[in-house]
């Protein structure tokens, strides 16, 4: 994928080697008769989040209005470390450039549209922070925050896509991000914001099967940023749609389900099935039109 060349994205913050992504410390409440096995747990995934020895935990038990306040860690490279840059943070620019191509092709699109194209802001963190929807860990993957309209990412996912999923490959990434930019577009066009009232009255199983319906749009809108991109940029190379299909099928429910578990649950599905998350991309990039990525009134996914 050719994007050295362009330009970086403004909307970016690179919170990477922050103190524990959690400002002011954890408030542990603890209770007048003592800790029991729940809080003993607590503070062990705290501790082992934190990096903070539990020892240090446990020993202030005994602090005021019966909460422990637990300082966040510092990062490991130190508080003088200098932050990353473009001379040793290569990942870190690919996003940053990927953002910029986002905003200068939804920007396009929306302007066609008679509308003004709001850019989301991504949030670039390690191990933990804290989201405007609430406490965020790397363990989540990279999501999109309504509240906040900010993708938030931790960019050891990419790794983790090339150990755990054995996908590789810039375009491979771009979807990822893009994917989740998918999700700003539905915010800001009202669908998340219906979506997630209408769950509210809905049944685990009928809620889940909205959502299958909300993913596999983003990889809809995924798919029409890179035709449109390309279009306009050049940025793909031989393969690199081979790329971004790969990624969509080592995400999708089923493979998810089957690895971990050996079996699947459809009811429990809540992304769509690789065949689905990779055929709506291919809609996206066939078409690069948005009203082709209705899978709201989709009579099969």
């Amino acid at each position: 994928m050719r994007w050295e060349d362009y330009r970086r994205s403004d909307e970016v913050e690179d919170r990477r080697g922050s103190p524990g992504g959690l400002p002011g410390g954890i408030q542990l409440p603890i209770g007048g008769r003592g800790i029991g096995l729940g809080g003993m747990i607590i503070i062990g995934i705290i501790s082992l989040l934190l990096g903070v020895n539990p020892l240090e935990i446990l020993g202030k038990l005994g602090g005021p209005g019966g909460q422990v306040q637990i300082p966040t860690q510092q990062s490991p490279r130190g508080p003088s470390a200098p932050a990353p840059n473009a001379a040793n943070d290569q990942v870190g620019e690919f996003a940053k450039a990927v953002l910029a191509q986002s905003e200068d092709t939804w920007g396009e699109i929306f302007k066609q549209l008679g509308r003004t194209y709001e850019r989301p802001r991504l949030v670039l963190f390690s191990r933990a922070t804290q989201s405007g929807c609430g406490f965020a860990q790397s363990a989540m993957g990279p999501f999109y925050c309504p509240n906040d309209r900010k993708v938030y990412i931790d960019l050891s996912f990419f790794n983790e896509m090339r150990t755990k999923f054995r996908v590789n490959g810039d375009f491979a990434y771009a979807y990822v991000i893009t994917h989740e930019v998918g999700h700003h577009i539905q915010n800001l066009i009202g669908i998340l914001p219906r979506v997630q009232q209408a769950q509210q009255q809905m049944s685990e199983r009928e809620a889940n099967a909205l959502q299958v319906r909300v993913e596999l749009q983003a990889d809809c809108f995924a798919g029409v940023w890179a035709k449109r991109t390309d279009q306009r940029a050049r940025i793909l190379e031989q393969g690199e749609v081979k790329e971004a299909l790969e990624a969509a099928a080592a995400i999708g429910d089923d493979r998810l389900q089957r690895q971990s578990q050996g079996y699947v649950v459809p009811d429990s599905f809540t992304h769509g099935t690789s065949e689905q998350r990779m055929r709506w991309f291919m809609t996206g990039f066939q078409t690069g039109d948005m009203n082709a990525c209705n899978t709201f009134n989709a009579r099969q996914l």
